[in-house]
């Protein structure tokens, strides 16, 4: 947001099994694809074992996909093994065991580390940066970077995930936070509408509303947020999460 705005503290495969193996805790499965249409006789060749990948502590979705070169990235590693993680992408526990379907040989590795299908929430030039200080916000720093737009300008999903909130928040005026495969949020605030609701799964490039300058501001911008949780207090370097995701701005 401008440097003079203010920000002040919120209140408020389809897959063919030869096992489904449930886990100590009960939650999750071990699903290792059959290689070949039907068993072959215990004689003949035994059928290739599928890829799988053992989730450990602080892994997501998009790093294992990105990892282990699995071609449709996080999306197609979701939908293989929707099974296991269940019905929210972003919440993997470790010891589930997911199948790699589509995961690239070694030899076809490389040194990106971005996830594909990222965008930037809007188009417009970068105003107040992240971190930014003084006396105008209540954390002593700006928690997010704004984009200098003019009201009406569509605002974009920067990536696919679950709307968690879609409403009004204070000084935030109205605002989207979405939860991403990779376990963060992005909150884009100050929207003149909000076109998604809580609950509802988006798409990256998606429109969830429009820019504005409700709620705290002193004029009209998208004031964008990445965080670690929903909640105010937990953010991250938002631009360095975007170029992170293979994002030019």
């Amino acid at each position: 947001m401008p440097a003079k705005g203010k920000h002040r503290r919120s209140t408020t495969q389809r897959l063919t099994r030869a096992a489904a193996v449930a886990s100590a805790g009960g939650a999750a499965l071990a699903l290792p694809l059959i290689g070949a249409t039907g068993a072959h006789a215990a004689t003949g060749d035994a059928a290739p074992a599928a890829t799988t990948y053992t989730v450990k502590a602080g892994d997501t979705l998009a790093k294992i996909a990105a990892a282990q070169h699995v071609d449709g990235g996080w999306q197609k590693l979701y939908e293989a093994n929707k099974k296991v993680v269940g019905a929210d992408a972003g919440l993997i526990k470790p010891g589930q065991q997911l199948t790699l379907e589509g995961a690239a040989p070694a030899a076809a590795t490389t040194t990106s580390t971005a996830t594909a299908d990222y965008v930037k929430p809007v188009d417009g030039p970068v105003g107040t940066a992240y971190h930014a200080s003084g006396s105008s916000w209540s954390s002593g720093y700006h928690t997010g970077t704004d984009f200098v737009v003019s009201t009406g300008t569509a605002v974009k999903a920067v990536g696919a995930g679950t709307v968690v909130s879609a409403g009004w928040d204070g000084s935030y005026g109205n605002e989207v936070v979405i939860k991403h495969a990779d376990g963060d949020y992005s909150q884009y605030a100050h929207l003149s509408s909000i076109g998604v609701s809580a609950g509802q799964t988006v798409t990256a490039g998606q429109q969830i509303g429009l820019s504005g300058a409700t709620g705290n501001v002193t004029g009209p911008h998208l004031h964008f947020e990445i965080r670690t949780s929903p909640q105010y207090g937990s953010d991250i370097d938002p631009l360095t999460y975007l170029r992170d995701h293979g994002v030019t701005l």
